[in-house]
């Protein structure tokens, strides 16, 4: 024995101090990995997700089968030194399978506890840090937790804490009930490998079981229970059930049974002494509910405790890993089962460098490399692999060019670290498009020809029918009512713009009250029975064109407008419903990113050019009287003068209105502007308007409600991510953001009191014209040859509807947005052609998907991660898919007509700020304005996209070049007379797209934008599906 100290003191990784301590009653995991490194490739090439050579179903059952073999020739290499990297050996690490679930890894809290004392005395644990994702340490004043960090270590550190790993105690897979029983074993295992003297067995015992102080537990005389800020009233809220509901407390390892029973303020899980999964008091009273909320279900904890004594004359370590997690009270901030334990315990003199080297294991169990090799290591090699493998990742910061005081904010987008999982490519790193997988665009189900007549459509309705019910039930959200409100105001304004619009064309044949009416049928038929409800139905530039031709057409040629409409529309509705019979939504895809982004833009920008062009003919509506003389003011007068042509009509109103003609002194009158109005009066002097007598400062407030509008609106989206009120709060104003910009606004308008212009909406149910009704016959006062002459336009119409529909949806059902309850193409169109006709044959415009509104309604049901770690930002987790938002939007626009005494005060500045909202906000996120960007930047300061490490800059600027050529094109067209053939041109968007495989290789365009549908990829689909089938048969047939 004292040769073996002696060696001890100067060896100190001997064979029985080199092997982990494992407990008995777990032999299974006495398992040493050394290896080759052809047993390494094979290994990774069975368990990793890298090419599978062929061969390799029965080189896995052989593992299995002939296991003692491999095990005899590990023992035989244990002697010899790996010369894998640690890189290797990590991955050969999480490549094993474990034939039980207690190694699998969990999301990990770790806090670190050092040992104070008081009056020379050790007194309690005190928690001085934390980790769920990034290090948060209590501040110098003890009151507060810092902000979340990025943790900066010292090299040295790690060293010192893979020499701890190496000398001192690891033990893994430990049962253990108490800490009192982890306390004892970790004691005689110490004692045991003569690393601890017997003699301070009592006294290490001692200091482990004191008492665990946590940064949220306050002393009652320092709560103020009256005075509390706001953010406090949300933070402090505390619910009992948060943990079932969260699934922490689930597993009858780390839970109570009767929690349902228990006291609010505590669950008792057992009676007995100490804290264990048998026994074990949660006092909710103590737990910060606020900071418990952001723990993933199913988490787990690492406790690090490192301290100080006066009865050690060196460290002492351990490293100790429990099987199955304990939930052990009080030794932890929230209650959830521990996991890892590491003890360190040194003489006095060396407390800054303890805390180094807890905060070194601390972070290094929030690395997701090393956390999941803690939990799936099988002896102190493997832990010593991934520290070293973690090592070989560090960045080191020279200290002459570094301020280590200087905290680091943590990321908005942390790098994947799943590289550091797969084999390096030998020779450097290979192509990307090596080992990229080639994916089709839009090539899912809902695509593919079934070549039976509406059998896509068919498989669309058994796609969507089984999440009828959850559509309806997945509205049951406060984001939803925010969306409702927010869509409503945003697609009221249009509509009725466009219905003005259509009655100046049309002499009043369709108008405002027309288009709300259409606008609201059809949109809840849309939302009931459409493939995806979260398209928004609206009007189109395109149609209007359309209108005002066929208009001048049956002007010129004495035709009946209405009834030629209604025979176009219902050859329109009659030629989509055969595209849906023959399955041509799935021409779909051939539709990529390329026309889609430009498809988006030129939407977008035309929202904002709108918005901008309605701000600018406000003034003309209200001009600025400029180059005034101040001394002449008092002679600035406006009269109201008579009508130039007093007609007959004229003198008939007026005596309707009880004014006899002949009685009227225009000189002397003294009426007021609406009765001038009423008189056909004609408003004269050098203080007269247009409409009226002038009025000061309409354009200037206009101009401030317009821009105030979309900055407000632009500054409350983005409030979730300020620091100011609880989390609830935060994203409950930035859900409401858009309609609390506009009830804003109303209130100042109505407080400033300058008339303004207000929405005008119509106050009677009923068709403009007094001679038409409902109902339109197809033929009417026209000859019968235009029953069949209708088919030519509505072809021309048929092409508009279907790439304004499928283009839309097709932006819509990107795969970014994560959607997951499919979408319905066949389905969408054919609900879009059936009200085409029935708003054919009630002389109501035609709405189809709108692209803008389409992308808001999208962006304002965004779901994001509840359960963020302090630091981290939320991640997007996809679109509260349902029915609602749409149906009940369409529904208060048809309710509007009953409304107008509230909605008569909504400003239109306001509305069109609104507009210039949607417009900008629609252009995040589309690539192609990050590419426009780039012209301007050189090449150091451009940002690290994706496509500029494999495409060279030249060749993404032709793209864009070509890009911007064609959005251009689009625009001139939209601008002009032409405008009707703007589908057209959206289509040859895509055969621009197909030339651009001769310019560019297929790599480049894989980056660029989405690969183009190949048929040969399909035959060589169905082909291998077909061999797939007839193998899984012949199985069948033999077994």
């Amino acid at each position: 024995m004292v040769w073996r100290y002696e060696k001890l003191q100067y060896r100190p990784t001997l064979l029985n101090d080199h092997e982990a301590v494992v407990d008995l009653g777990k032999t299974s995991s006495n398992i040493h990995t050394n290896f080759e490194k052809e047993e390494l490739e094979s290994h990774r090439a069975v368990y990793v997700g890298v090419h599978v050579p062929l061969g390799r179903q029965s080189r896995r059952r052989h593992r299995h089968r002939g296991h003692r073999h491999h095990r005899k020739r590990r023992e035989r290499e244990r002697g010899r030194t790996a010369e894998n990297t640690p890189s290797q050996r990590v991955q050969f690490i999480l490549g094993t399978e474990d034939d039980d679930e207690e190694h699998i890894p969990h999301d990990l809290f770790t806090e670190l506890d050092e040992l104070s004392f008081l009056d020379g005395q050790m007194c309690e644990w005190k928690e001085t840090a934390r980790w769920l994702k990034f290090e948060e340490d209590v501040e110098d004043g003890g009151e507060r937790w810092s902000k979340p960090y990025v943790a900066t270590l010292s090299l040295h550190s790690l060293f010192e804490l893979r020499s701890c790993i190496m000398n001192g105690t690891v033990m893994l897979d430990m049962r253990a009930n108490t800490i009192e029983e982890i306390a004892d074993m970790i004691i005689d295992s110490m004692v045991a490998n003569t690393q601890l003297d017997e003699s301070l067995m009592e006294k290490v015992r001692e200091a482990m079981l004191k008492r665990h102080h946590h940064q949220n537990e306050k002393k009652l005389s320092n709560r103020i229970p009256l005075v509390r800020s706001i953010a406090d009233i949300g933070k402090k809220h505390s619910d009992p059930h948060l943990l079932e509901r969260n699934g922490l407390l689930a597993s009858p390892q780390s839970a109570p049974g009767n929690l349902e029973n228990s006291k609010p303020s505590e669950s008792r899980i057992s009676s007995g002494p100490g804290g264990s999964r048998e026994n074990s008091t949660v006092d909710f009273s103590r737990v910060d509910m606020n900071f418990m909320k952001k723990i993933p279900p199913g988490a787990e904890a690492s406790n690090v405790l490192v301290g100080e004594v006066d009865f050690l004359d060196r460290p002492i370590i351990a490293f100790v890993r429990l099987s199955p997690a304990v939930l052990l009270t009080g030794l932890t901030e929230v209650p959830v089962p521990t996991r890892f334990l590491f003890l360190l315990l040194g003489p006095f003199g060396k407390g800054p460098q303890y805390h180094e080297i807890g905060r070194s294991i601390a972070t290094l169990m929030t690395d997701e490399i090393f956390h999941d090799v803690a939990y799936k290591a099988k002896d102190r090699n493997d832990l010593l692999s991934g520290i070293d493998e973690f090592l070989d990742q560090v960045t080191v910061l020279p200290p002459g060019e570094w301020d280590p005081t200087i905290r680091i904010e943590p990321p908005k987008n942390v790098p994947s670290q799943e590289k550091r999982k797969l084999p390096p490519v030998p020779n450097g790193s290979a192509p990307p498009s090596d080992s990229i997988k080639e994916e089709e665009h839009h090539t899912g189900p809902e695509l593919q020809r079934t070549g039976r007549i509406f059998g896509g459509l068919v498989m669309d309705i058994r796609r969507k029918a089984p999440f009828y019910w959850s559509d309806v039930r997945d509205a049951l959200s406060l984001q939803c009512l925010a969306s409702i409100l927010f869509l409503y105001c945003a697609c009221m304004s249009p509509v009725i713009t466009f219905g003005g619009l259509l009655g100046d064309i049309t002499k009043n044949n369709i108008s405002a009250i027309e288009s709300l009416f259409g606008a609201s049928l059809t949109g809840v038929a849309y939302s009931l029975f459409a493939g995806q409800p979260l398209t928004i139905l609206g009007s189109t530039g395109p149609v209007l064109v359309f209108e005002k031709i066929l208009f001048m057409f049956c002007r010129d040629y004495d035709l009946a407008y209405l009834p030629l409409r209604t025979s176009i529309g219902l050859w329109t509705a009659f030629l989509c419903v055969v595209l849906v019979a023959t399955d041509a939504s799935s021409l779909v895809c051939y539709i990529t990113r390329f026309t889609e982004e430009a498809f988006a833009a030129l939407i977008c920008i035309i929202f904002i050019y709108e918005a901008l062009e309605k701000l600018f003919h406000l003034g003309e509506m209200f001009p600025i009287n400029m180059h005034n003389r101040l001394d002449n003011l008092t002679f600035y007068t406006c009269q109201c003068s008579p009508p130039a042509n007093v007609t007959p009509e004229l003198i008939f109103r007026w005596n309707q209105t009880g004014v006899a003609a002949d009685s009227i002194d225009w000189r002397q009158l003294n009426v007021t502007v609406s009765m001038c109005h009423k008189l056909q009066g004609v408003f004269e002097g050098p203080a007269c308007g247009q409409d009226g007598p002038y009025i000061p400062d309409v354009l200037f407030w206009s101009v401030i409600l317009f821009f105030t509008t979309f900055f407000l609106s632009s500054f409350l989206k983005q409030f979730k991510t300020k620091r100011y009120f609880p989390t609830r709060v935060r994203s409950a104003i930035s859900d409401f953001a858009v309609f609390l910009t506009i009830m804003i606004m109303v209130v100042v308008d109505y407080l400033v009191g300058i008339p303004s212009p207000k929405l005008n909406v119509p106050d009677a149910f009923e068709p403009t014209t007094k001679g038409r009704g409902w109902l339109m016959s197809p033929l009417g006062s026209n000859p019968t040859w235009t029953l069949f002459a209708a088919a030519i336009p509505a072809l021309l119409c048929t092409i508009l509807i279907f790439m304004d529909q499928q283009i839309t949806a097709v932006i819509i059902n990107r795969k970014e947005h994560k959607l997951k309850k499919g979408c319905g193409y066949h389905l969408d169109l054919l609900v879009v052609a059936v009200m085409l006709g029935v708003c054919s044959v009630m002389g109501l415009p035609w709405f189809v998907a709108a692209t803008v509104l389409s992308i808001s309604h999208v962006n304002s049901l965004k779901v994001e991660s509840e359960c963020s770690a302090p630091g981290e930002q939320p991640k997007f987790l996809g679109i509260r898919e349902q029915r609602v938002t749409g149906l009940m939007i369409f529904v208060l626009m048809g309710l509007s007509v009953f409304m107008t005494s509230v909605l008569k005060f909504i400003p239109m500045p306001v509305l069109y700020g609104v507009f210039l909202y949607m417009g900008v906000s629609s252009l995040r996120g589309i690539q192609f304005f990050d590419r426009i960007k780039l012209f301007g930047m050189p090449a150091k300061h451009q940002p690290d996209l994706i496509y500029l490490r494999y495409v060279p800059l030249w060749k993404v600027h032709v793209f864009t070049i070509v890009q911007l050529t064609c959005l251009v094109l689009l625009w001139v067209i939209k601008v002009s007379a032409a405008a009707v053939v703007f589908p057209m041109m959206v289509l040859a968007l895509v055969f621009v797209r197909k030339l651009l495989d001769f310019c560019f290789m297929k790599r480049e365009l894989s980056w660029l934008d989405d690969l183009m549908p190949e048929s040969k990829k399909k035959k060589e689909d169905d082909k291998k599906k077909k061999e797939k089938e007839v193998s899984d048969l012949s199985l069948i047939f033999m077994s």
